[in-house]
């Protein structure tokens, strides 16, 4: 019984952490209904959705313990095969996420109307937390030694990535206007463009 309640509170969780998120990365459009305190607001429905995006990954940890048996097509013949596998995957985009987080400092959790387009990391790909999140989610379903979660993690984020990216890239341009449209131009959403990759081996040369 208790399987199947994890695996409804897994899709609720996931449910509330796509909304809540959508709704944090629009303060400035949301802002010109319902002024200054969106700001604020946004700030703690991203903490509500980072809370949840804590329970997602809980109720996958327990699939170890409480697997649905009809469900339960396992990818590795032992559970440490997964793990292995699982942080060649983890490490690399933790490093992105990281890098992502601190390149945006308090905006990360805190958006401000005063904060200016990001440097670091942001000069090659526009949304790196999302880039190095991307392949962990699945990578879940490897720890867990589950198909199972690897799939329902990568429908998730097959629908999660695009329509945040929507969302919160429709607000950039409210706030920061031409400027960002000109980033978007020439910075990759996910992964460095080829000319970017082309400016950053021709600085290398040069020092």
């Amino acid at each position: 019984m208790f399987e199947w309640i994890n695996l409804a509170i897994l899709i609720l969780s996931m449910l509330l952490f796509s909304i809540l998120y959508a709704f944090s990365v629009m303060p400035a459009i949301r802002g010109e209904k319902k002024g200054k305190e969106i700001w604020n607001e946004c700030r703690n429905l991203r903490i509500a959705g980072s809370v949840f995006e804590g329970i997602t990954l809980i109720s996958v940890i327990l699939w170890i313990w409480f697997p649905i048996e009809q469900l339960n097509w396992k990818i590795f013949s032992k559970l440490w095969m997964g793990i292995v596998v699982s942080l060649v995957i983890f490490i690399p985009g933790g490093i992105i996420v990281l890098k992502g987080v601190i390149d945006a400092g308090k905006e990360t959790l805190t958006p401000s109307k005063d904060t200016e387009m990001y440097g670091g990391i942001y000069k090659y790909i526009r949304h790196p937390q999302t880039t190095g999140e991307m392949p962990m989610f699945p990578a879940f379903g490897l720890v867990v030694n589950s198909w199972f979660i690897v799939l329902i993690m990568s429908v998730f984020i097959l629908i999660y990535v695009p329509t945040i990216q929507y969302f919160e890239e429709k607000d950039l341009v409210k706030r920061f206007g031409d400027s960002y449209i000109e980033y978007q131009k020439i910075t990759g959403a996910f992964l460095p463009k080829w000319k970017t990759i082309k400016s950053l081996f021709k600085r290398k040369k040069r020092k």
